[in-house]
C-alpha cells in the first residue's frame, strides 16, 4: 500500500458552508498505475467454456479490466473484508488499481426494483467500515444510484447513512467517488446538493454514468457543470457500455456498443479515468428478455462487442 500524505484545506461551497477536506485533491489514486483487470470474472469463465469466434470475442472481453461489485447478498458482514483484501493483494501485486464499487445501501434499487436488497440502516456503515478498512489502495466508488433515488427511496435517511458511510472511508484513506447519476437524470444542480449533503468535497470525487449508456461528450460536459460546485474535485466515466450514443432506457437496451476501453486519463483535466464500471455483458435486470441483474447475458455480450468491432 503506497503512504499517502494527510492534508487539511478548509474548503467553502456555493452550496453554502464550511467543509474540512481531507483527501488531498492532487493526489491521484491512478498515477503511476494500470487499471486491475480481475482474472476471475463471469466473462473469462464464460470465454473459458466457449468455442471459434465467440470464444475469441469473449477472451478480448474478459482482458479489459472491470470493477468488482460488492453487495452484502454476496458479501455479509465478516466476509467482505478478506475479500476486499485479497483483491487489493493481487491487485498491488500486478502494480494496478483495483476498481471497487459498494453496493449495499438499504432500500437499493427502489425506483427499479432489479436490483432491490441492501442491508438495514443499523448495520450498512458497519459493512462499509469493514470494507474500508481493507480497501487500501483500491478504487471505491460509492453506491451506484443511491444520491439520483435518494428522495424517492428514503429521503433524508438515506443522505445521512450515505455522509456515514463516507466518513469511514475518509478515515480510512480510501480513494472514493461518489456516485452522481448521469447526465440525463438529476438536473445539476439538484445533484450538486446531494453531493454536497454526504460531503464529497473530503473525497477525491464523483464518478458518472455508473451502468448507464450516455455517451462521453455528455458526461463530460455534466461532470464539469458539478465541479463548479466543487472546484476541487475530480471525477470518472463509466464508459463501459456508451459507444453507440444516448437512450432513455435504462435496464438491457438493444442496439448498444462497448465505449472507449478503460483507461487512466493523465492531461491535467479533473478526468481521472475511463472506467469499465459496470462489467458489460452483465445484466441489468430481467428487462428485455435478460437474465437477474448482475448475471452474465452471453449473448448480450456478444452483441456489445460485435456493435463496438472488439
Amino acid at each position: 500500500m503506497r503512504a499517502r500524505p494527510l492534508a487539511l484545506t478548509v474548503v467553502g461551497l456555493a452550496l453554502g458552508g464550511i467543509i474540512v477536506s481531507i483527501w488531498p485533491s492532487s493526489d491521484d489514486p491512478f498515477e503511476g498505475r494500470a487499471v486491475w483487470t480481475r482474472p476471475d470474472t463471469q466473462v473469462a469463465a464464460a470465454a473459458s467454456q466457449a468455442v471459434g469466434e465467440d470464444r475469441a470475442v469473449l477472451e478480448r472481453l474478459a482482458a479489459r479490466p472491470t470493477g468488482t461489485w460488492l453487495t452484502p447478498e454476496a458479501f455479509k458482514p465478516g466476509e467482505v473484508g478478506p475479500y476486499v483484501r485479497e483483491l487489493v493483494s493481487a491487485a498491488d501485486a500486478a502494480d494496478a488499481v483495483a476498481t471497487i464499487v459498494l453496493y449495499g445501501v438499504p432500500g437499493r434499487d427502489c425506483s427499479g426494483l432489479e436490483s432491490a436488497g441492501g442491508l438495514s440502516a443499523d448495520r450498512y456503515v458497519d459493512w462499509v467500515d469493514e470494507a474500508a478498512q481493507a480497501a487500501g489502495d483500491a478504487v471505491v466508488v460509492l453506491e451506484p444510484d443511491a444520491l439520483a433515488t435518494a428522495v424517492a427511496c428514503g429521503g433524508s435517511d438515506r443522505v445521512s447513512l450515505l455522509r456515514q458511510a463516507l466518513e469511514r472511508l475518509v478515515a480510512h484513506d480510501v480513494a472514493t467517488y461518489v456516485d452522481a447519476g448521469h447526465s440525463n437524470w438529476i438536473p445539476v444542480d439538484q445533484m450538486a446538493e446531494l453531493l454536497g449533503a454526504v460531503g464529497v468535497e473530503r473525497v477525491r470525487g464523483f464518478a458518472v454514468n455508473v451502468s448507464g449508456y450516455q455517451p462521453d461528450a455528455d458526461e463530460v460536459a455534466y461532470a464539469e457543470a458539478l465541479r463548479k460546485f466543487f472546484p476541487d474535485a475530480h471525477y470518472v466515466i463509466d464508459s463501459s457500455r456508451n459507444g453507440a450514443g444516448a437512450t432513455d432506457d435504462w435496464c438491457n437496451p438493444p442496439g448498444r456498443a462497448l465505449g472507449v476501453d478503460p483507461s487512466v486519463v493523465a492531461d491535467g483535466s479533473a478526468l481521472d479515468a475511463r472506467l469499465w464500471i459496470k462489467p458489460p455483458g452483465e445484466s441489468d435486470g430481467t428487462c428485455h428478455g435478460g437474465p437477474p441483474a448482475g448475471t452474465l447475458w452471453v449473448e448480450r455480450a456478444l452483441e456489445l462487442a460485435s456493435a463496438a468491432d472488439l
